[in-house]
């Protein structure tokens, strides 16, 4: 497969895992971690910055937290456009998903 067209296949994918994953609080480590166990592999270099550019959609919010005298961490969740945005992609993606698996079948 193409790199390219592979490449835009995950941008699209890590976006609404990402926002998935945060509909419960989450720092970056803790969600890369989330999504390795969702075998959705992604590295640090592109989870930061796709979870700023969310937040400076409006689709993520982050607050600094320190828990147990631990060092202070960026905790992101789901703002209110968030939450009414995922609904809608998780639905164009399964639409997506079942027009594909349709087309491998004929």
């Amino acid at each position: 497969m193409s790199d390219g067209l592979s490449s835009e296949m995950r941008r699209g994918l890590v976006t609404v895992a990402v926002l998935a994953a945060c509909r419960t609080p989450q720092y970056g480590y803790s969600l890369k971690q989330k999504l390795d166990e969702s075998r959705i592999e992604v590295n640090e270099g592109t989870l930061y910055p796709l979870m700023r550019r969310l937040e400076a959609q409006g689709l993520l919010t982050s607050e600094w937290q320190i828990h147990d005298g631990e060092r202070p961490r960026r905790y992101y969740t789901l703002a209110p456009l968030g939450r009414e945005l995922l609904p809608q992609l998780r639905e164009a993606w399964q639409a997506i998903a079942r027009a594909l698996e349709t087309l491998l079948e004929e």
